[in-house]
């Protein structure tokens, strides 16, 4: 009967609950799902982590490429990131060129990582004006389940705090570029930023990390981005209905607890991983 009902009816079944301040998975409004990480799944990437968040499932990968930096910024690398969202994920995703999501995906992370930081690209540059470092970040969901943001931040900063890079000069005869794959280096990772999304419906009641299904049904969604120096660094509000200055700033107050407790995941996996050598 409440199969039916929630086919039939979907808002108004997962309104039954929110009444009730809980959700059809058994969570509370504000509570997350069960966050998980591994890093160094792929060996053959440069770092990379797999992140759980409830179902929801991201992979990301970092491949490090030599390259000649911009015109405009001759003592800076730059890091290109890429969410994929194949249709292995979802049955809501077509294969073909990437859709709208997943491009709105890849431009939120590329703004999480500028205007958070995460990295100082001056560390990317090898030779002034001649020879830096471009990292590739592509970040693929295995499965979608809601929160999707959220996932791919995670995944980025724990592949980046993974990735290693080996040491390179510049040779004095033929000014070519020499790799020394036998000694690498850690990333220093500037700052950790850590994303939350929301949900909002009937215009008052707001969820946090959200399936897809609550997803669907909102009237608006939110992200906020924090870091360690509970700096938001960044606000995605795609449409839907305002929201008051009480409820942004219960966001982000909320999105400061999280990142705390996000950082410390990450730091706990990568501190069990040998040091390099």
């Amino acid at each position: 009967m409440a199969a039916g009902y929630k086919t039939a009816e979907p808002l108004e079944y997962h309104r039954s609950f929110l009444k009730e301040n809980c959700r059809p998975d058994g969570r509370e409004l504000s509570e997350f799902r069960t966050t998980t990480l591994n890093i160094g799944s792929i060996s053959t990437a440069c770092g990379s982590a797999l992140v759980k968040v409830g179902n929801t499932t991201v992979i990301c990968g970092i491949k490090a490429e030599l390259a000649n930096p911009t015109v405009e910024a001759p003592g800076k690398g730059y890091i290109v990131p890429n969410v994929d969202l194949p249709p292995l994920c979802s049955t809501r995703f077509r294969p073909g060129p990437p859709g709208e999501q997943a491009q709105a995906a890849s431009q939120f992370v590329a703004d999480v990582i500028e205007s958070a930081e995460i990295i100082q690209t001056e560390d990317l540059c090898i030779d002034r004006g001649k020879l830096c470092w471009v990292l590739y970040c592509d970040l693929m969901c295995l499965d979608y389940d809601g929160n999707v943001l959220d996932a791919c931040v995670i995944a980025l900063l724990a592949a980046l705090k993974d990735t290693q890079l080996p040491e390179v000069t510049i040779s004095s005869e033929t000014c070519a570029p020499v790799v020394n794959t036998e000694k690498k280096h850690r990333l220093h990772i500037h700052k950790h930023p850590v994303s939350v999304s929301f949900c909002v419906f009937d215009d008052s009641i707001m969820v946090v990390d959200p399936t897809v299904e609550e997803e669907s049904l909102s009237t608006a969604q939110l992200t906020v981005v924090m870091d360690e120096e509970q700096r938001l660094c960044a606000l995605h509000k795609p449409g839907g209905t305002p929201l008051s200055g009480e409820k942004l700033q219960e966001c982000i107050s909320k999105a400061t607890t999280r990142q705390r407790e996000i950082q410390a995941l990450i730091d706990r996996v990568t501190c069990s991983v040998k040091p390099v050598k």
